[in-house]
C-alpha cells in the first residue's frame, strides 16, 4: 500500500483498516485466547502491502537500530519506527486496541492482585505511557537473515505495559525463507515450561500476551508467564512487523 500524501487519504486507510479489523471473528479470537494463550488472524494485509511495509526496514523513518548479537538477544536486527508512524502501522495499532482492551481488562479481573484495567481508546493509553515517561513508539520491524534468531524475551520497556501486542510476517514461508518459526513458551507455575510453534501465513496476525495469562486451575485462575522469540532462519530472509501498543521509557 502506498504511503498516503493527503489527510482524505489517511481516513481511508484508517477507515480500511478499521473495517478489516472489525470484520475478524472476534468471538473466536476470544475463546482462542481464552484457551491457548494466543490466536491467529487469517490474512489482512495483501501481498502488495505486506511488501510495501517490508521496504520501509530500509526506507522507512526510525528512532533506533538494535543489533541482537551487540546485546546477546539473538541474530539479526531490528528497527524501531519514528513519530510519526506510518500510516497502515497507525491504524493496525488504534484498530486492534480497540478490540484486545476489553479482552485485557477481563483478564485483569481474572487474576489475584493488583491488576491495571486499560482505557478503551489507545490515544488514552498513550496517554498514560506519557505520564509514566514513556515517550517513545515501540512498533517495529524485524529482519532476519540465513542463521539469524530472536531468543525468548518479554516487550515490558517500562511501568505501563499493555497484555497483548500483536505480529505479522511480512515474507513467505517456503518462497522467501525456510526456518524462522514463531515460539510461545508459557511458563507454568510447578510445572514444565510449553512451548507453542507457530507459522502464520503472510499478512496473518498472531495475538499473543506480552507477559503473562491467566490459565484456569483446579481453585481458580493463576498466572503463567509468557516469553516469545524466533527460531533459527534456515534459508532466506525473513522480515516482520511487530505491534507494541504501550510506548518505551
Amino acid at each position: 500500500m502506498a504511503q498516503p500524501h493527503s489527510s482524505s487519504t489517511v481516513t481511508t486507510i484508517t477507515d480500511e483498516i478499521n473495517q478489516r479489523v472489525g470484520d475478524l471473528a472476534w468471538e473466536e479470537l476470544t475463546r482462542q485466547l481464552d484457551e491457548r494463550g494466543h490466536a491467529i488472524t487469517p490474512a489482512i494485509l495483501d501481498a502488495e502491502e505486506c511488501a510495501q511495509l517490508a521496504s520501509l526496514f530500509e526506507a522507512g523513518r526510525f528512532r533506533s537500530t538494535i543489533d541482537m548479537a551487540r546485546y546477546r538477544f539473538g541474530d539479526g536486527r531490528y528497527r524501531y519506527f519514528e513519530h510519526p508512524l506510518p500510516e497502515l502501522v497507525a491504524a493496525l495499532r488504534s484498530s486492534f486496541y480497540a478490540y484486545l482492551a476489553p479482552i485485557a481488562n477481563r483478564w485483569s479481573r481474572l487474576l489475584r492482585g493488583e491488576n491495571r484495567t486499560f482505557p478503551l481508546s489507545h490515544e488514552e493509553l498513550l496517554e498514560l505511557c506519557q505520564k509514566a515517561g514513556q515517550h517513545r513508539p515501540t512498533p517495529l520491524i524485524l529482519r532476519y537473515g540465513e542463521g539469524d534468531w530472536n531468543a525468548l524475551h518479554q516487550d515490558l520497556y517500562g511501568d505501563v505495559f499493555f497484555p497483548f501486542q500483536v505480529l505479522t510476517v511480512l515474507s513467505v514461508r517456503g518462497h522467501d525463507f525456510d526456518g524462522g518459526e514463531f515460539v510461545l513458551l508459557e511458563q507454568r507455575p510447578r510445572a514444565q515450561s510449553r512451548a507453542h510453534v507457530l507459522n502464520p501465513s503472510q499478512g496473518a496476525f498472531v495475538i499473543f500476551p506480552t507477559a503473562e495469562r491467566p490459565n484456569r486451575g483446579r481453585t481458580g485462575y493463576h498466572r503463567i508467564g509468557m516469553r516469545h522469540g524466533v527460531a533459527t532462519v534456515t534459508r532466506g530472509e525473513r522480515t516482520a512487523l511487530g505491534i507494541i501498543f504501550h510506548d518505551a521509557a
